[in-house]
């Protein structure tokens, strides 16, 4: 079946395979070649040969200079996402984790910027929620530094870092500031 490489749906189909969805996730952690992925995965070199061509030819992987390492194709992957939708606003690109989430932190950012501070408690933690992933666990800041970082997404930054306090986002102790509660983004 001919294929046009990093059409969205061609994506889709090359993935709904479970031994081509594992061989990308495969690639997903390290580059590899035809004989490694073959070895990872306890399938037959043909084989995973014929799975590569299928995943190459639609734009889920790509292969390297040296002609034997394949990669997942990720500037591929995300061109075919925003294809399919429209680009998520950058203030959610880390935040929701749930439909719920997704909607209020929708509401409430427009252009990775927060456009008022929610009255309703629970919506007002789901939005604090996502500015502290913006926190380093385990990092002290300065008032100075905690000002520039949710000055980025809110010009009244004193109410913003008095809510973060006051809800257990953040603590803070004689001028430092330190992140103290809320989900941690693992990459």
């Amino acid at each position: 079946m001919p294929t046009s490489r990093g059409n969205p749906d061609d994506i889709v189909r090359a993935l709904a395979d479970p031994e081509r969805m594992a061989i990308a996730g495969v690639l997903a952690r390290a580059d590899r070649t035809a004989d490694e992925l073959a070895e990872d995965l306890a399938v037959e070199p043909r084989r995973v040969m014929a799975q590569l061509g299928k995943l190459t030819s639609a734009g889920v992987v790509s292969i390297a200079d040296d002609r034997r390492t394949y990669r997942l194709d990720v500037a591929t992957m995300r061109q075919a996402a925003e294809i399919v939708g429209p680009p998520r606003e950058a203030g959610l690109a880390l935040g929701a984790a749930s439909d719920d989430e997704e909607y209020v932190l929708k509401t409430f950012f427009r252009n990775g910027r927060l456009t008022e501070i929610p009255m309703k408690r629970s919506k007002r933690r789901i939005v604090l929620e996502r500015i502290a992933l913006e926190f380093e666990p385990g990092r002290r800041y300065d008032e100075k530094e905690v000002n520039s970082i949710v000055g980025a997404f809110f010009t009244d930054h004193a109410s913003l870092r008095r809510y973060l306090v006051d809800e257990g986002f953040l603590d803070r102790d004689h001028g430092q500031y330190w992140r103290a509660g809320g989900r941690v983004d693992v990459n």
